[in-house]
């Protein structure tokens, strides 16, 4: 009997290059012309914590975060984040 291929690809040998995830934050807030103060009152988060999902300074996803910013946005969690794969180099 042949042996089934597994479908999912192991991890590089160095993982440092596994692709991005995006915040998409920046350009949702100037497309519909609202401020950080205006998002900030609304889902009521401090401007600072706001600022580096704008940025994309974040190191890890908050949930409750992701939550509250596509409720106040009216959006899917796929209008605020993207997954950038990364380049291949072989």
């Amino acid at each position: 009997m042949k042996r089934k291929e597994n479908p999912l690809r192991q991890l590089p040998e160095n993982s440092s290059n596994l692709g991005e995830i995006k915040v998409k934050l920046k350009s949702i807030l100037e497309e519909r012309d609202i401020s950080m103060n205006q998002l900030s009152f609304r889902v009521e988060m401090q401007r600072t914590q706001l600022r580096n999902y704008r940025d994309n300074k974040i190191q890890r996803l908050d949930i409750d975060i992701l939550l509250r910013l596509c409720y106040v946005l009216e959006c899917d969690l796929t209008d605020l984040i993207e997954y950038i794969p990364p380049e291949d180099n072989d």
